[in-house]
């Protein structure tokens, strides 16, 4: 399947690379190949995450990632990423 990113989900990226590289770019660079590599992670299995009951009609997931986590939706032709955020984050 192919994997499909949100402008939501790229915004999310960059602002969580712009957060962390403030006090620590390799942290940032870390952080984000971590994630990049949890997308990929789905990808490969994308039944890993856990359904979300509050998308009735959809098939929307969330993941776990470090201390990030990745929401996304399956359906039969691709896998969209929707959002990501760190547990801290308000949102």
């Amino acid at each position: 399947m192919v994997i499909k990113w949100t402008t939501s989900a790229e915004r999310d990226l960059v602002r969580v690379y712009e957060f962390l590289a403030i006090t620590n770019s390799n942290a940032a660079i870390q952080v984000i190949q971590q994630l990049i590599q949890g997308v990929e992670e789905i990808q490969s299995f994308p039944q890993l995450g856990v359904k979300l009951s509050d998308f009735e009609d959809r098939d929307v997931r969330r993941v776990i990632i470090g201390k990030y986590e990745i929401r996304y939706e399956l359906t039969d032709k691709a896998i969209y990423i929707l959002r990501l955020w760190h547990f801290r984050e308000e949102r």
